[in-house]
């Protein structure tokens, strides 16, 4: 079953943190993960949220998401990444089932 990963994080390290940015996709991408959003206007017509920073991921599985976070490769820019950001929301939403009608 298809899942999407959305979080808000800040940045407190821009340098690396576009390091990051420009390293990770293959492995996003080796793993079945999506961008669907990164970096782009947020706009929030009701309640009070007020992130500065979302990203949303489409995964084909749970286990497909499991496998990137577990990639030997991904390990070091992970630890970048928990060192120049602060996750403030992570949200991990099973998709709807994609089977014919």
């Amino acid at each position: 079953m298809t899942i999407y990963v959305i979080f808000e994080n800040e940045i407190h390290d821009s340098q690396k943190y576009n390091e990051y940015k420009e390293a990770v996709p293959k492995y996003v991408a080796r793993h079945g993960g999506e961008y669907l959003a990164r970096d782009g206007k947020i706009e929030v017509p009701v309640g009070d949220w007020k992130p500065n920073r979302i990203v949303i991921f489409k995964w084909p599985s749970r286990k497909a998401l499991d496998a990137f976070q577990a990639d030997p490769d991904y390990q070091p820019w992970k630890k970048i990444r928990e060192s120049v950001t602060t996750t403030k929301q992570l949200l991990v939403i099973e998709g709807l089932d994609e089977s014919p009608i």
